[in-house]
Order: C-alpha cells, then structure tokens, then sequence
C-alpha cells in the first residue's frame, strides 16, 4: 500500500518545502505555498522491468535524419519565429496578455493546417465548440470580405479540423487515441487537469503534470502540441518554471492593447534562433501579417520637426526603422522626470547624462519625455544616437534632417562605438528612401559594402554626429 505525505508548493516558482511558510525563501512571494498530498508509489514499482531496459542507446551516426522534417506554415510570421516551420513532435507553449490575440492566431493556424497537414484537434476548456465555430466564421467572413481568394475562407470548412471542449487530460488523451491528429492545441494548459492528482487546475502540480503527458505524447507520437499560457499582473508566464524547460519553444506575444500591432518573440526555441520576431496586426480578419514593419511604423511620420529622429534597429535577422520622438519642458518640481515609453529608464538616464556633461546641453531642469512609435520596445544600444538626437532636438528646438537615420551606440566619454549587422541596417534605410545615414566611426568598416546612393557619414562622438543632423534654429525660436 503507498504511503502518503503532505508537501507545500510555492504557486509562483515551484519550490516544495515540508512545511508551510508566509513567504517563498526562493521567490519572496507572500502566501503563494499550497498544500499538496503526495502519494508515494510502492517500492516493488520503481525497480527495473523484468527483461532489461526498454530504451537502447544508438550511435549519432545510426539516427536517421530527416531532410523535410518542417511543416511549411501559411503564416510567414509564425513559421520566421518557430524558425522555418512547425517540426512534429514539438511542444510550444505560446504566452501573452488576455486579449493580446494567442487565441486568435493559433484559431488561424489550426484552420489553415488542417488540409496541408492532416487531421488538426482544437481543444477548448475555456469555450464551446459553438463559440469557437462563432469565431471562425467571423475570421472566415472578414478574410473573404477583404480577399475573395483568402485561404482562410475555404480553410474553415475543411473535414479535417475537429473541435473538443473538454478539461479532464486523461479524456483529451483518448479523444487524441481516436481521432490521430497531427497538430493538437491546448486552450489553455492551466484549464486542463489529471484526475488522480488532489489539487486543482492551474496549481503547480497539475500544470508540471499535464505538460509532462503532454510531452510524452508529443515525442512518442509524433504530434505537434502547442499549449496556450495565461501570464501573471508581471507579464510573465504563469505556473513553474519548470513548465518552460519541459516545452521545445516559448513563444511571447506582446504589443499595447490601444495598439493594433502585436510582436511574437520566441524566449526560447531548440529548433531556431531566439532572436527572431514577428509582427502581426490585429484586424477583424484575425491577425494580418506584417511584412514590411519599417514602412508601417513609419507611415504617420510628421518630417521637419523638433524632437523627432529615425533609429535602425534590429529584431534578429530583420532590421526595423522606428521613429523615435523626444520632449522636453522646463520641469515643476524639484527632481526632472526622465519618462521613456518603449526605451529602457536607465539607458535614457546615462544619455541625459552624457549629453549634459560631454555636449553641454542644459536639462538638469527639464523634464525628458521618450516615446517609440507603435508600440514598438527598443531595448538595444544602437538606438542610442537617434534617442539622443530627439532630446536634443527638442532642448534646441532645431529639427533632424527629414532623409536621416542614426545608428550608433553611446559611451560614457560621449564616443559612438560601433554595432553589428551595419550593412544589413544600411540596405533597409536605402530602400526605403533615405539619403543620409549617421553612423560610428570604425576602420574595421569597410566602405565598399555600403549600398549605393547612399551618404553614410561617420562620426566619432556625439557632438560631432548632432551637428551633422540637426537643422538651423527655426525662426523665432
């Protein structure tokens, strides 16, 4: 007969401790320790089979490869981020706000899949299959709507898209037994609970639990499985840790909620780079892919006018023109405010600085407003230059060059060191008609791989580059 003990899982990182304690020692949480029985199995079950090991060790050289091992996805976007396609076998897990679209894109891609791939499962525990059906004609309708010839419209009455509303795992696993998909979706994995476990859906143990069947299922058969994950008030992935190192792929869908565009980034991917983005806007057809980014975000872009600049940044492989705008006003209190919406706090701090000491601009005084247009966060350090040449903009009131952009990242000394994929950066701004790119001044550069028709001009600090992009004084100013 097994045996019984009463263990306490913390709900926010999954440490299990003896006893009950106020406050997490890993994670700091208060009241986040839930109690948890825990039947132990009898010694006689943990010994080997009779027979020997199931499993055998092979020889890399005898594993068989697989060329064609992707799934090819309609979905340019998804298919860039999960790295070329959906591999099978997979397990990704696909996380982000409520209302941020997970529900909405992978409705899309289950509906899209079906005929290309085979038999596809659409599991709901949050939703009726009537729900789901009321979703599907509405994209279906949209889509046609705008595009007659939309796959989306065909797709949703394909005979091998099958919908299921049910939350008992051990029930979706025979329901799979049945129908052999090839293509599961979990909406979503904290929904969804093992019977034989004490606790309910959503704690630690049935979320480790259920991802682990999963993933069992997912590499012994085959299929490919991506679970839907609700997040914390942080933004983060609700549940363990421990779930995002059982899944192949973290998938992270972010965007502002008054905005129409969404950014999926993969935080974690054993089959493609991590580095990789992709860009959707939601519509009434579901969610648009956006091929050209740099074009949409800078479509509403008012030209010759202070405290507007254009960064070239990159998003793994894709290099992305954002339009970055600055604002200063003579400050009411005694502590100027530094407010950057899409920057990061500390790397607009340590610019104000610099442009105070090694250029000479007066904003102890001044409150610093910084704002990325579209939603968009830019997090690495060759925006620097275009976010100082805003605030610099704004403090002199002298508008930026309409045909520039600005690469470079910003010393302590006021010195631009130089940032990489430089060509790839260049191109993009050369197509879409700029003539002028600011950049920094390295010898290890080498002129002839700039596109032609554009002047790149170089500049060793940044006092040198503003002068090269900041336009006379406006009259009366």
């Amino acid at each position: 007969m097994s045996k019984t003990r009463v263990q306490y899982v913390c709900q926010q990182c999954g440490r299990v401790s003896p006893r009950y304690m106020g406050k997490c020692p890993q994670c700091g949480a208060f009241n986040s320790m839930v109690e948890h029985v825990v039947a132990e199995p009898p010694r006689a079950a943990a010994r080997a089979p009779a027979g020997g090991p199931r499993s055998a060790p092979k020889r890399l050289r005898d594993v068989e490869g697989q060329s064609d091992a992707r799934w090819g996805l309609p979905i340019g976007e998804l298919a860039r981020v999960l790295g070329g396609g959906i591999v099978p076998g997979s397990l990704v897990l696909v996380g982000g706000d409520p209302g941020i679209g997970k529900t909405t894109l992978l409705t899309q891609m289950a509906v899209l899949m079906a005929e290309p791939v085979g038999p596809v499962l659409y599991v709901s525990g949050e939703e009726s299959e009537r729900q789901i059906k009321m979703r599907v004609d509405r994209l279906a309708q949209e889509a046609g709507a705008a595009d007659p010839r939309s796959p989306l419209l065909h797709a949703a009455q394909s005979e091998k898209l099958f919908l299921l509303t049910e939350t008992n795992l051990d029930l979706i696993l025979e329901h799979i037994q049945q129908v052999k998909p090839r293509l599961v979706v979990i909406d979503s994995i904290q929904t969804v609970y093992l019977s034989g476990l004490a606790s309910t859906a959503g704690s630690v143990v049935q979320v480790r639990e259920c991802a682990a069947r999963l993933q069992e299922l997912a590499k012994t058969a085959g299929i490919a499985v991506f679970l839907i994950g609700h997040v914390t008030k942080e933004g983060t992935l609700a549940g363990p840790r421990v779930l995002e190192h059982i899944v192949d792929t973290v998938l992270q869908l972010e965007g502002d909620r008054y905005q129409a565009y969404r950014l999926l980034r993969a935080a974690k991917n054993r089959f493609g780079a991590t580095s990789e983005v992709g860009v959707f806007e939601m519509t009434g057809a579901g969610m648009s892919e956006v091929t050209n980014p740099s074009e949409v975000f800078l479509a509403e872009r008012m030209v010759n006018v202070p405290g507007s600049a254009i960064a070239v940044t990159m998003e793994g492989t894709r290099p992305i023109l954002v339009e970055v705008q600055g604002l200063t006003s003579t400050t009411s209190f005694g502590n100027p405010r530094r407010t950057p919406n899409g920057a990061d706090l500390y790397r607009l701090m340590m610019i104000t600085a610099v442009l105070t000491r090694r250029v000479g601009l007066r904003l102890a005084d001044q409150d610093i407003f910084v704002n990325v247009v579209g939603g968009l966060r830019v997090e690495e350090p060759a925006a620097d230059l275009a976010i100082a040449a805003a605030v610099a903009s704004s403090v002199q009131d002298r508008p930026v060059l309409a045909d520039c952009a600005l690469i470079g990242e910003i010393g302590l000394s006021g010195e631009l060191r130089a940032v990489g994929q430089l060509p790839q950066r260049l191109r993009e701004a050369r197509q879409l008609g700029f003539r002028r790119v600011v950049v920094p001044r390295a010898l290890r550069r080498r002129p002839e791989t700039w596109p032609d028709g554009l002047e790149v001009v170089q500049a060793r600090s940044v006092r040198e580059a503003l002068e090269a992009v900041l336009m006379a004084r406006q009259p009366g100013a």
